[in-house]
């Protein structure tokens, strides 16, 4: 069952859904154990994100989706503004509303994110060490790699576009004008923030109604500071990160810098496609066959002991290897 549900983040409503688990596979004496789950760059929850929160509740997890403040259904001005920290504000208010659901298990929150919310679960896990578990899925772990590859995939020139409307944008702020918008997504060639081949059209195919192609400018001068991989050390929960091999915007390796940093926690599974082909079609089955497989195993409430995993070495599943596909 699938409801509207809104918490408080910083004094703003934040809009969300809650998928009740269909059944108590994974119940405990203490409750049942709760995804939470937000988009990346630009997203919002109708975009995309149901694809994988139904099959979590299908196999007996709560789910809490969630729009940012400034995006979607939540309040906030201005709007479609991106901040790294921000955003992972409204993610610890996302786990704390979580937390309090009824029924749900308080030390047995994961959390989900993908993209620009894939290094966010990051950085909110090694802050709040009662997670229980996290999924990175194609994950932007460190801004100034991804930069780099804007102006590989897109040229310098690109680059230097969007900086300049990001400065642009930046003093009109100041000023106390109203945001200065560039696309989301993009044609190869045009002034957008992701504009590879192939991703307008992907972009688009799974956008819900709520989702605009449109964000601050300003976000272009946030970014480089956007670093989840610098925290990836410091968590004690179970990781799943997820890479695309050929993922064009979000570098493969930096994402691989970051698993290495989580050390023995972390089980990195590697897939050979492009961002977009994480949400949808084939592919986008078998990476959620191996996060139903991750969940299920890390929020067993058997296996989930008073420290939940982080005391002792997890198995080596398949998981933990580069997948042969």
């Amino acid at each position: 069952m699938t409801k509207d549900f809104f918490f408080i983040s910083h004094g703003l409503r934040c809009a969300a859904w809650h998928l009740t688990a269909e059944n108590d596979a994974l119940a405990g004496q203490t409750g049942r154990p709760c995804v939470v789950m937000a988009h990346g760059f630009g997203g919002t929850r109708d975009t995309g994100l149901l694809a994988f929160a139904e099959p979590f509740a299908a196999a007996g997890m709560d789910v809490l989706v969630f729009d940012y403040r400034g995006f979607g259904d939540s309040e906030g001005e201005p709007r479609q503004d991106i901040s790294a920290k921000r955003q992972r504000q409204d993610y610890h208010a996302a786990i704390d509303a979580a937390r309090n659901l009824p029924g749900i298990d308080r030390d047995r929150i994961a959390l989900w994110g993908t993209s620009y919310s894939g290094g966010h679960v990051i950085s909110v896990a090694a802050q709040d060490q009662r997670v229980a578990a996290v999924v990175s899925m194609n994950p932007a772990t460190d801004g100034i790699a991804a930069l780099t590859q804007v102006a590989r995939e897109a040229g310098v020139a690109t680059l230097a576009q969007l900086t300049a409307h990001g400065v642009l944008d930046a003093i009109g702020a100041r000023l106390g004008r109203r945001p200065h918008y560039v696309r989301v997504v993009g044609q190869p060639g045009t002034t957008a923030a992701i504009s590879t081949p192939g991703s307008e059209d992907a972009y688009l195919a799974i956008s819900g109604p709520t989702w605009r192609n449109e964000v601050a400018a300003r976000t272009a001068l946030d970014m480089p500071f956007n670093r989840p991989t610098v925290h990836a050390s410091q968590l004690e929960c179970p990781l799943l990160m997820q890479i695309g091999t050929n993922d064009h915007v979000t570098p493969a390796d930096a994402a691989r810098r970051a698993a290495k940093k989580a050390g023995y926690l972390a089980h990195l599974c590697e897939y050979p496609i492009d961002h977009f082909d994480f949400y949808d079609g084939e592919w986008q089955q078998h990476v959620l066959a191996d996060q139903l497989t991750f969940l299920t195993r890390v929020l067993d409430p058997i296996r989930s002991t008073d420290v939940h995993l982080r005391s002792t070495k997890p198995p080596a599943p398949r998981l933990a290897v580069k997948l042969p596909w």
